[in-house]
Formats: C-alpha cells, sequence, structure tokens
C-alpha cells in the first residue's frame, strides 16, 4: 500500500476509534456509573496500556529537548481539556448538537493550520468544509431541535471543545526528535492522567470501584481513546498535516452514529445517513484530489 495512503488512513483509524466513546460511556453510565467515573478510567487505563508498551518495547528512556517537552506537555494538557470540556457541554447541550459544536473543529483546525503555515485553503478544502458542514447537521439530527433553549454556557463549552481538539491536533502536527511514538504516547497519557485526576474522580483508584466492573469500560476507553489515536495521530500527523486531519477526522462522526444503532439500537433516518454520505464525501475530496494531482504530474 502506498504511503499516500497509508498516512491519512491512519487518521480515519484514530478518529475512529474516538467515534466509538461516546457508546461505552453510555453503556457505563447504564450500568450504574457516574460519566465522571467512566471518563476517569478512560485515563487511568490509557496510562497503564503506554506504561506496559514502554516497558515491553522501550529499552531506555530518549534524551528529549525542553521544546520536546513543552510539546508533550501541551498535547497532554489538550487532550484531557477536551475531554473535560466536552463533558461540561453535555450537561447543557442535547446529545446531538454537542456532537456538532464538537465537529467545528473541522474549520477551526483548518483555520489555525492556515493561520500557522500562512497560506490560505485550497479550493478542495474549502469545498470539502461545506460538505462536512451540511453532512454534520444532517446526521446528527439537529433540526428538530428548539436551539432558543439552549444556555449560552452550551455553545461556550461547545466551542471551547471543537478548539481545544484542533489545538491538539496541531501540536500532534510537531515532531520531537529522538523519541519513539509509544514513549510520546506514554509521557502524554501520563500528562493527561494528571489533568484529568485534578478535576474528575481519582477517587475510583481506591474506592473500589474500578475492581467492580468498571475496568471493562475503562480497558476499551484507555484503548480506543488513548492508545490508538495518540500513537497513531503522533505516526500521521507530522506527515499529513494539520489542515487535512482536521478533515479526515470527521470520520468520528459516522462511526459515533453507527455504533450507537449497533449497541444502544438507536434509530437512524434518512436525512441522517444521507448526512454520513456527505461527511464521506467531504473527507474523501482533498486525499483523492492530491493523490489525483500527484499523479497527473508524475505522467507529465
Amino acid at each position: 500500500m502506498p504511503l499516500n495512503i497509508i498516512y491519512p488512513l491512519m487518521i480515519v483509524i484514530a478518529s475512529s476509534s474516538y467515534g466509538i466513546l461516546s457508546t461505552i460511556v453510555k453503556l457505563g453510565m447504564q450500568d450504574g456509573y457516574t460519566s465522571s467515573e467512566v471518563v476517569s478510567s478512560q485515563y487511568i487505563f490509557g496510562f497503564l496500556l503506554a506504561l506496559l508498551l514502554v516497558l515491553v518495547t522501550q529499552r531506555k528512556l530518549p534524551h528529549i529537548q525542553l521544546k520536546g517537552w513543552a510539546i508533550l506537555v501541551l498535547a497532554g494538557i489538550f487532550t484531557a481539556t477536551t475531554g473535560i470540556v466536552y463533558g461540561q457541554s453535555l450537561n447543557y447541550l442535547p446529545a446531538s448538537l454537542a456532537v456538532v459544536m464538537l465537529f467545528q473543529f473541522t474549520w477551526i483546525g483548518l483555520l489555525l493550520d492556515c493561520a500557522l503555515k500562512k497560506r490560505l485553503p485550497t479550493r478542495a478544502e474549502v469545498i470539502s468544509l461545506l460538505f462536512l458542514f451540511a453532512g454534520t447537521i444532517l446526521a446528527a439530527g439537529i433540526l428538530d431541535v428548539d436551539l432558543t433553549a439552549i444556555a449560552w454556557q452550551g455553545w461556550a463549552l461547545g466551542l471551547a471543545a471543537a478548539l481545544t481538539f484542533s489545538i491538539f491536533i496541531q501540536i500532534n502536527s510537531r515532531q520531537v526528535t529522538g523519541m519513539t511514538n509509544i514513549t510520546r504516547t506514554f509521557i502524554v497519557s501520563f500528562v493527561a492522567l494528571i489533568v484529568i485526576s485534578i478535576f474528575l474522580s481519582p477517587e475510583i483508584l481506591w474506592n473500589g470501584q474500578l475492581t467492580s466492573g468498571l475496568w471493562k469500560y475503562g480497558l476499551a476507553l484507555g484503548l480506543f481513546g488513548i492508545i490508538l489515536p495518540i500513537l497513531l495521530f503522533s505516526i500521521a500527523v507530522p506527515k499529513v498535516g494539520g489542515g487535512l486531519t482536521s478533515i479526515l477526522s470527521a470520520m468520528e462522526l459516522p462511526v459515533a452514529i453507527l455504533v450507537s444503532v449497533i449497541f444502544l439500537h438507536e434509530v437512524v433516518t434518512a436525512l441522517q445517513l444521507l448526512g454520513i454520505v456527505l461527511v464521506l464525501v467531504g473527507m474523501i475530496l482533498p486525499s483523492y484530489l492530491s493523490m489525483r494531482k500527484q499523479s497527473l504530474k508524475n505522467n507529465r
């Protein structure tokens, strides 16, 4: 498989793993745990899995320059911040609208990438964002939601979650020299665990909740919410770039809807299916046009 396909595919897999999380959290809440406890278990097991990977694969810790440490600490902070702020937004927003607000990271991330690289969005990126925006609204099923009753805090927190996730993507586009991606995942997960422990439910470590059954959800969330996305983003984002990564990460929404249908038996309407198709078109378009342009250039 060509490398120009592998790295975008890694982004799609990473974002798809994020799409699984909301269903796992809901299943944990149906089992009697609070959202705070479930999310905390995610970061605890994410750190433990990353530690296990480091112990198995790494013989010594690398020497990291000060700039590298800054990148890793910021990545961990914004990984945790996104989870915290998005969780808080659900206190004010319907779940469907919260998803739409989070998905504003597509255009926010593109604008950040353009500002940092001092460039204008390409025509393919603009067209892609139009597809993503329309598809997200339809797929989330918010056309029948009364928006006038939404508190301003919900809008603010929703946009804040989109912004922090966009910043996380941009930070992960920065390479750290002399470090393996597994070690990077371990350090980022450790920083994220510290931040989460300050704001959520660290008491599950000693009150017996983890051994009572919460560990099942924590293990799944740690794998799909920490290990896979951080590791794959660390490998692929520097190769793909922050702008295209923001677009490809929209795969999270179709996966979130599909998984909720399978495990939570939620109903999907025809409009939502149309929205999913539009999201997929918006995701594929930039990569397709880029590969087509490269192919024409090579033929010449």
